[in-house]
C-alpha cells in the first residue's frame, strides 16, 4: 500500500540540506549564529554567493570557509543585509520628532540603542534628530551589529555622493530643521558626516541570536531587521528588547514589521501604529 501525502515526508533539496549544513558549521567554528535566519533570504544570497567564490555548490562554499577565516570574512556580507538610507521612511522619524522625543525630553539622561546598525544611517539620522531637538548632550547611543565591516563602515560615516540627494529628501521629509549639508563635508567623491556627530555614540559588536541585554535604554531602535529572521529569532530579539526598555519606554521597527503576533505584543501598547512604534507598559 503507498503512503498517503500526509504521511509522504517533505522532501529537501539538496541545496537546502547544504544549506543547514554550512549554518551549523558556521556556528560551531566561528561562533556566528545564522540557523534561524529566514531561509528564503539566506537562500538567494548564498546562491549569489557561489558565482563570487567560483564554486558551483554550498559544500565546496563551506570547506573554503573552514579552512581559512579570511575567506569565511568575504562571505559575512552575504549573510547579512547592509542596505539603508538615511531618514528611510520619514514617517518614522517624523513620529519621533513630533511625539517621542517629547516624552524622552523628561529624563535627565537617555540612553538609545540602534540593534543591527548595519552600515550607520539610521544612527546618523537619529544622531542628527537628536541634535535638532536640542538632546544631543544628554544622550548616549549604542551603535551594534554583528558584521565587523558594517560597524568600521558605520563608524567612519562616509556614503557615496549620488546617495545625498535621496538623503536629503528623506531628511526634509522627516521634519529637518537644517541643510543636510550642514552634516558633512564633501571630499574624493564621497561625504563625511562631520565628527562632532560621532561623539557620544559606542559600537560594539552584539549578536541578537546569541548575546544578551547590556544596556538599560528609552529608545530601542531596530529597523528592517526582524524580517531576515525566523519567528523564533524574531521573538528571541524582541525579548531583548523588552527586557532593555526602561517602563514606557520606546521601540521602534520596520514598516514590514510588526509586534502583534509576537508573544511579547501584550508588554507594549501600539503608540504611533503607522510608523510601528511602540511603549513599553
Amino acid at each position: 500500500m503507498k503512503p498517503s501525502a500526509s504521511e509522504v515526508p517533505h522532501r529537501i533539496s539538496d541545496f537546502d540540506i547544504e544549506l543547514r549544513l554550512l549554518l551549523e558549521a558556521i556556528y560551531l567554528k566561528y561562533q556566528h549564529d545564522f540557523r534561524h535566519y529566514a531561509m528564503s533570504s539566506l537562500r538567494r544570497r548564498l546562491a549569489q554567493a557561489l558565482d563570487e567564490f567560483n564554486v558551483e555548490t554550498l559544500s565546496q562554499l563551506q570547506d573554503r570557509i573552514m579552512r581559512d577565516g579570511y575567506e569565511f570574512s568575504r562571505l559575512f556580507r552575504y549573510l547579512t543585509v547592509q542596505v539603508s538610507d538615511m531618514f528611510r521612511d520619514p514617517s518614522y522619524f517624523l513620529a519621533l520628532r513630533e511625539h517621542v522625543l517629547p516624552r524622552l525630553r523628561t529624563y535627565p539622561s537617555i540612553k538609545v540603542w540602534v540593534a543591527g546598525c548595519s552600515t550607520g544611517e539610521e544612527l546618523w539620522s537619529l544622531k542628527i534628530l537628536f541634535d535638532e531637538e536640542g538632546l544631543t548632550e544628554r544622550t548616549l547611543f549604542y551603535a551594534t551589529d554583528i558584521n565587523p565591516d558594517a560597524l568600521a563602515r558605520a563608524q567612519a560615516g562616509i556614503y557615496a555622493l549620488e546617495r545625498i540627494q535621496g538623503f536629503t529628501q528623506n531628511y526634509l521629509a522627516a521634519g529637518g530643521t537644517r541643510s543636510l549639508s550642514d552634516y558633512y563635508h564633501a571630499a574624493y567623491g564621497g561625504a563625511r558626516f562631520a565628527g562632532s556627530l560621532k561623539e557620544r555614540v559606542v559600537f560594539a559588536d552584539h549578536s541578537l541570536s546569541t548575546d544578551e541585554v547590556f544596556l538599560e535604554a528609552h529608545l530601542v531602535s531596530c529597523r528592517n531587521v526582524l524580517i531576515y529572521f525566523d519567528r523564533g529569532l524574531q521573538d528571541r530579539a524582541l525579548g531583548l528588547f523588552e527586557n532593555a526598555l526602561v517602563r514606557r519606554g520606546f521601540l521602534g521597527l520596520g514598516s514590514k514589521e510588526t509586534l502583534r503576533f509576537s508573544h511579547h505584543y501584550s508588554a507594549f501598547d501600539e503608540f504611533r501604529a503607522a510608523e510601528r512604534i511602540y511603549q513599553k507598559r
